[in-house]
């Protein structure tokens, strides 16, 4: 259950109401996520949601390299909403299950092409250390260019705020879904 009350389409405002129907007729086709606590500033979600979109569809990034991040990061960030809800676009943009139960663990994937492995090196600095390493960012910068690179520091970023927002406010799972791992529990005391 969340931690507060996450507005319906009902009980939404006219503000509100415009930007829950831009986000369902998008390439979303639902609202779910973080999108559920920040619609109480309408224009907050608004700006947030088209982030999102550009971040994850608009990116010279593949769709593989972006699930390959969002779900380092998920799990970096100990979000098993955000893992959920990842792990299929996951599938479907070509990860193998070996290399998802590898980030799942927290290990590295083995068999990953050098490009993968360059990005995952890299999501795995960056959230473990809030920057990466010469050698990490060099090799990832002449294998990706400037603006790939870019683009991947802005989606692992944007899918922390995403983390913590569904970490924050426990944003629940659809009904009948369980996380593959807990939420956060050191700050349940």
């Amino acid at each position: 259950m969340s931690r507060i009350p996450l507005p319906t389409p009902e009980s939404m405002d006219v503000e509100q109401r415009k930007v829950y129907d831009k986000i369902v007729s998008g390439p979303r086709g639902r609202i779910q996520g973080p999108l559920r606590a920040a619609i109480y500033n309408a224009e907050l979600a608004d700006k947030w949601q088209a982030l999102g979109a550009l971040l994850r569809y608009k990116t010279s990034l593949t769709p593989r390299q972006s699930e390959l991040a969002i779900l380092i990061t998920g799990r970096a960030c100990q979000s098993p909403f955000e893992w959920f809800a990842h792990k299929p676009e996951a599938i479907k943009a070509g990860i193998e299950p070996e290399v998802i139960e590898a980030l799942l663990n927290q290990t590295q994937p083995l068999n990953l092409s050098a490009e993968d492995l360059l990005i995952w090196q890299f999501c795995v600095e960056l959230n473990q250390y809030n920057s990466v390493s010469d050698l990490t960012y060099q090799a990832t910068l002449a294998s990706l260019g400037s603006k790939t690179i870019v683009e991947l520091t802005a989606l692992v970023g944007y899918y922390t705020m995403v983390a913590m927002t569904l970490n924050c406010h426990e944003i629940p799972f659809p009904d009948g879904v369980t996380g593959e791992f807990p939420w956060p529990q050191h700050l349940k005391k």
